[in-house]
Parts: C-alpha cells; structure tokens; sequence
C-alpha cells in the first residue's frame, strides 16, 4: 500500500501543472456566471444542482425508474442511465445531513478532476506533459465546459474514459475493460469506449492462434457489458426485447445516418436566423469533424480514433433534439490533441495568449449558456 500511495503522490505531483490550469479555468468560468446570476437575480445554487437534467438524476435517485413505457414525449426516465443517480443515492446514505443536489454536485466536481488527470495522462503519454497540459486546459476551456461542474453525468464519463484510454495505451486490459464496463451504465455513448477497448483488445490477439494472453480477452469481454446489461434490463423491465430502443423513441431519438443534423443545420442558416447558443452548437459539430480527420492524419492511436469516431457517428447521426449536441461531445477529449500538440510546440507567449483566450471566452459563453439561452444546455 505504501508504494502505491507514493507512486500516486508522484503522478499528481506531475499532473499537477494541468490540474491547476484546469482549475483555474473553470473556477474563472464559476465567477463570471456567479456574478452574472447575481445580476439577473438567479440562484447559482439552483442553476448547477437542480436545473434540466440535474433534477431527473435526482429524481431517479429519490424514487427510482418507471415500470412502464407510456406513450408521452420526453418524459419517460429510464432514458437515464443508472451509475450517476446510484453514486448520489450512495453519498446520501454516506452523509444524510448534506443535501442530494449538493451531493451530486460534489460527485461532478471530483469526477472532473479525475478526468483532467485522466485527460493529461494520455496527452503525457503521447506527446509530452507540456502537450498533456495544455489538452487538460483546452479541454476545460471548451465553450459549453460549464456543464462539467454541473450535476450531469458529462465529468464522471469523460473521468471513465480517459482513464481507459489509459489503460489500452500502457495494456492495463482488465482496467480498461472495467472502467468502459462502468462507462457504459453513465451514458448511451458508452457503447462507443466499449468498442475503442474491445477492437483494440481483439487486434492484439491477431497472429497467436494457439495461445491467446487471457488478459487482452477478459478486457474485451468486459468492455460492452456496462452498456449491455443496462439495455438488456430496460428491456425485461418493461417486458420487450426492444425496451430501451423504444424509451429513446419517446425522447425522438433514433439514428437516421445524419440527415436530421443536416436539416438542422441548413434551417439554421438558410431560413433562420440562428441564436448565439445554436449557432456555437453548429461550430463545434463542424469543427469537431475537422478535429477527427486531423486526428486520423496524425495517425493518433486506434482505441482514440475509434471512440472518437464512433462518438461523432452517434451525436452527428442521431435524429434527436439538436441543441444539447456539443455537450455530448464533451467526453470526445482526443479530438482537442491536433489543437493541444500545435499549441504545445508553439511560442510560450502564442500558448498562453490563446489558452487565456479561450478560458474567458468559455467563461462568458457559460454564462450566456445558462442565463442567456432559454433552455437546458
């Protein structure tokens, strides 16, 4: 135990550069909204723990899933998945004098964290701490960023999966397997991480037809079964095989290869005159598509392209609401890499210039997120 504990204090006192960054970043984007529904005379408190999809975590937490399908739109809660709501349901248990929005926004905060470190890591790993930091900075400095110190479940799926892509990039299989496993039971894009470690894992047995390593194999195994079993007891609990499927119907979402997206798209700019909020969703889908052929010209590493790759065909084929599409890319952090190592290699003033840029930049589009757009980031 005592090894372990130094070789941890070692690896935070390396990311340590990257987690103050971070911090900086988002407690910058804290004070601007703080002071931004001070003057509109909101409740922070309220806006973090308790807004849109915080209270359905919550509510899950409190009462548990519905037993039926039901036929109204958008209301139907076993669209949620469960590990979230569960970890608050634990902290409550743990500390019944602390309040579940306060609890579950707690969750988020050491989850974003977590994810920072887990998101420097592979940056480290692949090009150098300076890269890792600046990856980790980047990715706090994200315009919609504020929702990862919100009670959602972006910071505790983005921690998940950074550290599994860890796991595949040092061949740690079993915690690669484990962490998409509990990924899976975060969001529906968890299928995406599942399969990024479980084609990596099974790449790795080619050529050994008589002897396969186990570990490789438990780790692809266990990747998809977070995802799988969440699916497969929607389905028992409301007696059809396709019960999840038809959960996420009544939320109208289904994948159609894009073409709702590109309708939305052309609407916005063609016929309508598009809000700041919808028109910054617009530029972040596009350029995350830029982002991911950059990363394939880089030749970044298969389980990053994979999940990448698969993350984008989700959010970008999916026929569901339009708006909330940049926060479910959030966990897409390998795609920031071309951005990350560019500027790691470029001047320490040109780095900074843009990194402080972009973290007030993030800051007021965070307010303006919350306040300023009528409706659930």
């Amino acid at each position: 135990m005592r090894g372990l504990g130094e070789r941890v204090i070692r690896a935070l006192r390396h990311a340590a550069p990257a987690l103050l960054a971070y911090a900086a970043v988002r407690t910058l984007g804290l004070l601007v909204l703080t002071e931004w529904a001070h003057r509109t005379h909101r409740s922070v408190r309220h806006l973090l723990m308790r807004s849109w999809d915080c209270d359905w975590y919550l509510r899950i937490a409190d009462h548990g899933y519905t037993h039926t399908l039901g036929t109204q739109f958008d209301a139907n809660n076993l669209a949620f998945f469960p590990l979230y709501p569960a970890l608050v349901r634990a902290a409550d248990t743990l500390l019944p004098w602390l309040p579940r929005g306060a609890a579950g926004l707690g969750i988020t905060l050491v989850c974003s964290f977590l994810a920072a470190w887990g998101i420097f890591a592979v940056g480290d790993r692949l090009y150098g701490r300076r890269a890792g930091v600046v990856l980790a900075c980047l990715w706090g400095s994200l315009p919609v960023a504020l929702v990862q110190w919100m009670g959602y479940t972006e910071s505790l799926f983005t921690a998940l999966t950074a550290w599994s892509l860890y796991a595949v990039l040092t061949g740690r299989w079993l915690w690669a397997g484990s962490l998409a496993a509990l990924a899976g039971v975060t969001r529906p894009t968890g299928v995406a991480l599942a399969a990024a470690v479980s084609v990596t894992a099974l790449l790795t047995l080619r050529g050994k037809a008589t002897r396969f390593p186990p570990r490789p194999l438990l780790g692809a195994l266990l990747a998809p079964l977070g995802w799988l079993a969440y699916v497969g007891w929607v389905g028992l609990r409301l007696g059809r095989w396709d019960g999840y499927f038809a959960v996420q119907k009544l939320w109208r979402n289904e994948w159609d290869g894009g073409v709702e997206t590109l309708r939305r798209m052309r609407d916005l700019f063609m016929t309508e005159r598009p809000p700041l909020f919808l028109a910054m969703v617009t530029a972040t889908l596009l350029g995350a598509v830029v982002l991911y052929v950059l990363s394939v010209g880089d030749r970044q590493p298969l389980p990053l392209l994979v999940f990448s790759g698969l993350l984008l065909l989700i959010v970008l084929g999916s026929s569901g609401v339009y708006f909330p599409r940049a926060r479910f890319l959030l966990p897409g952090f390998p795609l920031l890499l071309p951005l990350a190592v560019a500027l790691a290699r470029a001047r320490t003033r040109v780095t900074a210039t843009v990194l402080t840029a972009a973290a007030f930049g993030s800051s007021v589009f965070g307010g303006h997120m919350l306040l300023g757009w009528h409706g659930p980031p």
